[in-house]
């Protein structure tokens, strides 16, 4: 098999146009670099139909992002994933407290998940987050709880975990939260979608 060496810029450029054609439909412009930088991510071509996107929440979400909001994930490999460097020129930065000592500590006295105790570490920062969840629907499951309590008011949150228990009921509770949200519905997801999904918003900024 002869293989055509290809320069490392032209892949992701090429990748993008071998994505276009394939979907054989035109996409919201204001969605479309979203949708396309997840399918690049995961060569899954079903979540073209399966994100969904509250009213204007791109919109609110890359203007939290100039304004230097700070992005909240539920995984290290979703904090690995984002582009650090880019969001910092603009004031923002990348949490990720599931090692943390104090909210290890804490879930195993509450007896729950650290994800959950993690977003009570973010709420109680009384800071303007964005939140992308990729991993834990017990995370999902307790934003959408603070932010019936009044303790937290997120500028966007981006919910996509993967599996089979309790993801998809997390996933549909956040919809109703009020708050902008960007949402895999269904089953699929993953920290590597999360990251996906905050690097398509960095890089338009």
């Amino acid at each position: 098999m002869n293989l055509k060496q290809i320069a490392p810029g032209e892949i992701e450029k090429r990748s993008f146009e071998i994505i276009e054609e394939e979907l054989g439909r035109e996409l919201d412009p204001v969605l479309k670099p979203i949708i396309k930088r997840v399918i690049h991510t995961t060569a899954d071509f079903s979540y073209a139909d399966t994100l969904f996107f509250s009213e204007y929440a791109v919109e609110k979400g890359l203007q939290a992002l100039r304004e230097g909001v700070s992005i909240i994930t539920d995984t290290n490999m979703g904090r690995a994933g984002i582009n650090k460097k880019k969001l910092e020129q603009y004031g923002g930065k990348v949490h990720c407290f599931m090692a943390d000592e104090d909210v290890a500590a804490a879930a195993l006295a509450q007896q729950t998940t650290r994800a959950a105790v993690s977003m009570d570490k973010a709420a109680a920062m009384q800071e303007d987050f964005i939140f992308a969840i990729g991993n834990a629907p017990t995370a999902l499951i307790r934003l959408y709880e603070l932010i019936q309590e009044g303790k937290i008011r997120p500028r966007l949150i981006i919910g996509v975990p993967v599996g089979f228990v309790n993801v998809v009921e997390a996933k549909e509770l956040i919809l109703t939260a009020g708050v902008p949200v960007i949402v895999a519905r269904g089953r699929k997801g993953g920290s590597n979608v999360a990251a996906a999904i905050c690097n398509a918003l960095i890089y338009q900024l």
